[in-house]
């Protein structure tokens, strides 16, 4: 007699669900990163305009929110995120 192997305990279904765990970790980590950089400019006492604030909440890319968040520790206005881009 073959047991049978129910769909969520296939090997493709174990895939699937580890894919999904890693890009939702790598979206929290997107999301968190934003969130910090805006913050840090808003704990400094900096205004962050609109134009600021979508183009941070746009960025999908982790390396660059993290410069981002670098730069927002010493800038003096929000638009200093992007300078030099």
């Amino acid at each position: 007699m073959t047991a049978i192997q129910y769909f969520w305990r296939h090997p493709l279904a174990e895939q699937v669900r580890e894919e999904g765990r890693e890009q939702g970790l790598e979206q929290g980590r997107v999301q968190d990163r934003r969130e910090t950089t805006l913050r840090i400019l808003e704990w400094r006492g900096i205004t962050v305009p609109d134009a600021v604030r979508e183009r941070v909440e746009a960025c999908t890319d982790l390396d660059q929110l993290e410069v981002w968040a670098q730069r927002a520790v010493h800038a003096a206005e929000a638009q200093e995120l992007f300078a030099g881009e």
